[in-house]
């Protein structure tokens, strides 16, 4: 099995290229999935987080009111940290979990948004970083998902900077451009994957 670190800033792309990684055969472990999956109403991390944060961060329906809830965060790194506290360690014993049930020659790529924040390279055999520049980002942030141009880049913000996901990158995939520029470099990739994958990753 070869376990792979995806990640990139918020904007670059990482869903595309991890919905094309699962349809070239990879294993996928979607660690924004997952976040969602472990405060889900009746959860102890939903738990966790109204203990933390308060009842005004669930809505009339007793879910998490993710917006209200991003508004204190991303303003404020401290409450972002506390937050991280309790959902970090969820996301990873579930990964864990799908992982281990994978096939011994599988490819299991992680999605992971804030791998370079949480120092998480060295949890994986390699690491792809999904690269675009922070004018790209912000335009797609704006356009694509309806955010205030102070929004995105609080957002941003609140993530590695460009430079400290390249240092952990052992392949890059340019997604400044448009979308069909993305495919053949995340086909290419694939096939490195593979191959590291049935020779080992020494």
């Amino acid at each position: 099995m070869l376990t792979v670190g995806l990640t990139g800033g918020i904007g670059a792309g990482k869903s595309e290229v991890s919905r094309l990684l699962a349809s070239y055969g990879a294993v996928v472990v979607d660690s924004d999935k997952i976040a969602r999956e472990v405060v889900e109403p009746g959860t102890p991390g939903l738990a966790a987080v109204v203990a933390e944060f308060g009842p005004e961060v669930l809505t009339a329906e007793g879910a998490l009111d993710r917006a209200r809830l991003g508004a204190v965060v991303f303003a404020d790194p401290e409450r972002l940290a506390a937050l991280n506290a309790i959902v970090h360690p969820l996301v990873r014993a579930r990964s864990a979990e799908l992982s281990a049930a994978a096939a011994p020659d599988a490819v299991v790529v992680h999605d992971v948004p804030l791998l370079a924040e949480n120092g998480l390279a060295a949890l994986y055999d390699l690491v792809v970083v999904i690269d675009a520049g922070t004018r790209t980002r912000l335009e797609r942030l704006v356009r694509l998902r309806g955010m205030t141009p102070d929004e995105a880049n609080a957002r941003m913000a609140a993530q590695a900077t460009r430079e400290q996901r390249l240092a952990v990158a052992d392949f890059v995939i340019d997604n400044d451009g448009p979308l069909e520029a993305l495919a053949p470099q995340v086909e290419k990739v694939w096939a490195r994957l593979r191959e590291r994958a049935a020779h080992g990753t020494d």
